[in-house]
């Protein structure tokens, strides 16, 4: 908790990935900024994979978020570039591919049809048999039927870029203050500040809702402004094995339900991720651990002679459409910067240059349209998830 008043340009309430990127590029166009969290990145972020794979993720039904998929992956080297020379941190941004496999021959069918839809939307991606398949990655399991290798997907580890993020934030002057925002202070019609718990302020020209799956649980708001964000557990185990274990992110349909496997540049390998509709609930549990421990096997038998180094739950930030809300609300001085869902990661470079470039007063314009697919003025009037 904290106390005290607090002066700044801009005010950013949630402190994870998409909080400090917004902190960071708007420090960057010489705004002074404050950043409230009582522990920054200790929720979806720390829990995130870290996969920047919007090709291996592609559905039929979300070709818009696809879009802001492959614009936010484009900026991604020169983002992780620019953060390590900040900070002087590795971010261990890795761009070897996902390789997604099938087992029957109805799931070879179904990744024929996905690669057919991929192919008509001029994404790259290259068919495999089974064999090319283990010959790309020898720990696979010999029942693998066949797969298709997205050569352009990448993955980062979110708790190095949040390390980093906070030390190359800091450098730009960007302050923090460690405490929880509990609602938006308002005059003259328009947002100008936050409280925060523990009885401080920060007084501030704009304010900046990036708090995740807790975005729609602030005071002092009039009706409708909140954005409809709901909490989408994810569970994930982090094991360790020698560096070269997997040499590809490896996806695959299991049981129903999707499994991946993400290697690290150490050793680490991390299974994920759980969907569960749970509410705030972020117990790790022996059935959710099993879960993927089971589905991982299936992919990669070897996974079971690893060390178990971590277990972790967090909540992603979920909306009716499965689109971030990103942009000015109906309140004048309020931005949202929110419901990215499993794409925070992702999204991150693509968000954070269009919310400064509207915190300093421009109108960022481009391909794809931010502000017309994101706009929170979407989802105006509709009631804000129900928080306890």
């Amino acid at each position: 908790m904290a106390s005290g008043t607090y002066r700044a340009d801009v005010c950013v309430a949630g402190g994870g990935l998409i909080g400090l990127s917004v902190a960071w590029r708007a420090a960057a166009l010489g705004l002074s900024v404050v950043v409230a969290d009582p522990s920054p990145g200790s929720g979806a972020t720390h829990a995130a994979a870290g996969m920047l794979a919007p090709v291996s993720e592609v559905t039929y039904t979300e070709e818009p978020l696809l879009r802001l998929g492959m614009a936010s992956l484009a900026r991604w080297p020169a983002f992780a570039a620019e953060l390590s020379a900040e900070s002087g941190m590795d971010v261990d941004h890795r761009s070897d591919g996902t390789l997604a496999v099938a087992f029957g021959a109805d799931d070879v069918t179904a990744l024929g049809e996905l690669a057919d839809f991929m192919d008509k939307l001029r994404l790259p991606v290259e068919r495999l048999t089974g064999r090319e398949c283990r010959r790309a990655e020898p720990m696979l399991a010999p029942s693998v039927r066949g797969g298709i290798l997205a050569a352009g997907d990448a993955w980062v580890d979110p708790r190095r870029v949040v390390a980093a993020r906070l030390a190359a934030a800091g450098g730009r002057g960007v302050s923090r203050v460690p405490a929880r925002v509990t609602g938006v202070t308002t005059e003259g019609g328009a947002a100008r500040g936050v409280r925060l718990e523990g009885g401080g302020t920060v007084h501030a020209d704009h304010v900046v809702l990036a708090a995740g799956a807790w975005s729609g649980a602030l005071e002092g708001l009039p009706p409708g402004v909140l954005p409809p964000v709901r909490p989408v557990k994810g569970q994930i185990m982090r094991l360790r094995g020698a560096p070269g274990f997997l040499g590809h992110c490896v996806r695959g349909v299991v049981h129903g339900s999707s499994a991946y496997l993400v290697p690290r540049g150490d050793g680490e390998v991390v299974l994920g991720a759980s969907q569960e509709e749970m509410g705030f609930d972020t117990r790790v549990t022996a059935g959710g651990l099993y879960e993927l421990l089971r589905d991982a096997r299936e992919l990669v038998p070897g996974i079971t002679e690893l060390e178990v180094v971590d277990t972790f739950a967090g909540l992603r930030p979920g909306t009716p459409d499965n689109l971030p809300v990103i942009g000015p609300t109906s309140l004048p001085g309020l931005m949202l910067a929110t419901g990215h869902h499993r794409g925070g990661v992702l999204l991150a470079p693509l968000t954070a240059e269009h919310v400064a470039g509207e915190l300093a007063g421009g109108r960022p314009e481009g391909d794809p349209p931010v502000a017309a697919i994101c706009s929170p003025m979407r989802f105006a009037g509709r009631a804000a998830h129900p928080y306890p």
